[in-house]
């Protein structure tokens, strides 16, 4: 793609963001500074972290003092959704606010996509990125992108002003020969994981041990960098995917192991970038969230995560799969709450473009929803319902607190092949989080309501062209 067919494409997607719209008067007054300064907004976005990983979140042995500081100082959702359980299709429903099956960004085929992959993010999606830039917003990516490894899809060409990381899973590039037992004894040698800045390799293999320090030391630099903001600043860790490594500093430092030594770096990590913000007067300008792009990745034992109380992990449509820990902190304007009510990472595409005054795009179908009420607690989430798709199927569907479950299947043994249930399984996630107790006989009501809700669903979709299966014959 040369230079002006770039521009090109970036100013016409630009263009359907549209410019400022206004913010409704009293309502959300308090979400913006004296002078209506736009406010920064920070995402930090965990790889493979469950439900159970966090002090906060139950865990007895992780501690996350600088997270569990954060949810008392802001709000921690218990009901958060990711928009699939694996990561790119997850990534990609944060960053444009939808499905990943309206964008193309899952498939049955090949779940996420590799470094032989040949296409990516669509360039007529409208990212979050393109979207705060349309409001002036700086924008940085750091860590994980997994959108997409050739030029055009890379963050520097989806609004985003900045790149450094890994442009995929950090257990991609493997050249080490071995099964699963690699992954317990780690070295870096043994993947050959390309670290970027912006579209050059500028380390490879990357010292994986000193990413998470080096990721959140160049977000704090953007940050010193763009305090006039407003900035936004996208940090994705590549951990605690494995394979697990943490900086001497943090090593053997967990009664958790390994894991938790990862984990504790990254709470680490937050509380430098909190401590940065409120240093620099910027922390009642600022939301930031903590989330996670699925839940834990169970099959690797002790090197994966938790999900606590929830059924499942990672690769699943059960509760552990998609369900993970959410905490939003801004001082001055969310109140502290622990906060039961839906919402998704999809709704932070909706509710950043809303506090930046970014319209969004009527042309198309956002499945986001503006968190605004609930976060300033001028009344309940809006969402209502959330669709848990494998690939490009629909296997679930939650309406309020119960959730009814089409079709079940285990992670990736090949030899637990996908069920079929006709009625579907039945849950109330109010009482039962753990999805241990079919209702369906004493609420055929609900599964009627569901039904409806989920055949009006599928009559409005036109699902994107599977964007994952194309392969190159070559790996970036």
């Amino acid at each position: 793609m040369n230079q002006l067919q770039s521009d090109r494409r970036k100013f016409l997607k630009l263009m359907g963001v549209g410019v400022a719209s206004l913010l409704a008067p009293s309502l959300w007054a308090r979400a913006l500074q004296p002078g209506n300064r736009k406010p920064n907004i920070v995402i930090l976005f965990a790889d493979d972290l469950g439900y159970g990983d966090l002090g906060v979140y139950g865990h007895p042995t992780i501690h996350t003092p600088n997270l569990d500081r954060m949810a008392a100082e802001g709000q921690k959702w218990t009901n958060f959704y990711v928009g699939a359980s694996v990561c790119t299709p997850s990534r990609a429903a944060l960053m444009t606010g939808r499905l990943p099956i309206r964008s193309g960004m899952c498939s049955d085929e090949r779940r996420v996509l590799f470094p032989d992959s040949a296409e990516g993010i669509p360039s007529s999606e409208v990212t979050l990125a393109e979207a705060l830039k349309s409001q002036g917003y700086s924008t940085a990516c750091i860590g994980k992108w997994h959108l997409g490894v050739q030029p055009q899809y890379l963050p520097t060409n989806n609004g985003f002003d900045y790149y450094f990381g890994i442009p995929y899973s950090n257990d991609m590039n493997r050249v080490a020969k071995g099964g699963r037992e690699i992954f317990f004894r780690p070295k870096v040698e043994y993947w050959n994981a390309p670290l970027m800045r912006n579209d050059q390799v500028v380390e490879r293999p990357a010292n994986q041990h000193t990413l998470t320090k080096r990721y959140t030391e160049e977000a704090i630099k953007f940050i010193h960098q763009h305090k006039d903001g407003p900035f936004f600043v996208y940090l994705a860790h590549n951990m605690p995917h494995v394979p697990l490594f943490a900086s001497e500093k943090f090593q053997d430092t967990s009664l958790r192991g390994l894991f938790g030594d990862v984990v504790e770096e990254i709470d680490w990590g937050a509380g430098q970038i909190m401590a940065t913000l409120r240093k620099a007067g910027l922390a009642e300008n600022t939301l930031v969230v903590f989330t996670s792009d699925n839940g834990p990745w169970l099959p690797f034992m002790q090197m994966g995560g938790s999900a606590g109380l929830l059924r499942g992990g990672k690769g699943t449509t059960w509760e552990g799969g998609m369900r993970e820990p959410a905490i939003f902190w801004w001082p001055g304007t969310i109140q502290s709450a622990t906060v039961a009510d839906l919402g998704t990472t999809m709704d932070i595409y909706t509710t950043a473009c809303k506090l930046a005054g970014a319209q969004i795009s009527t042309d198309r179908i956002i499945d986001g929803v503006d968190l605004r009420p609930a976060l300033f607690g001028k009344g309940p989430s809006p969402r209502e319902t959330v669709f848990y798709y494998r690939g490009r199927e629909l296997y679930a569907a939650r309406y309020k607190q119960f959730k009814a479950h089409f079709i079940t299947q285990s992670a990736y043994q090949k030899e637990n092949p996908k069920k079929q249930h006709d009625p579907p399984l039945l849950f109330d996630l109010g009482k039962d989080p753990g999805e241990q107790w079919d209702v369906a006989e004493e609420h055929p009501d609900v599964i009627a309501k569901i039904r409806d809700i989920v055949q009006e669903h599928k009559q409005k979709l036109v699902p994107g062209r599977d964007r994952l299966a194309k392969r190159l014959d070559h790996e970036f």
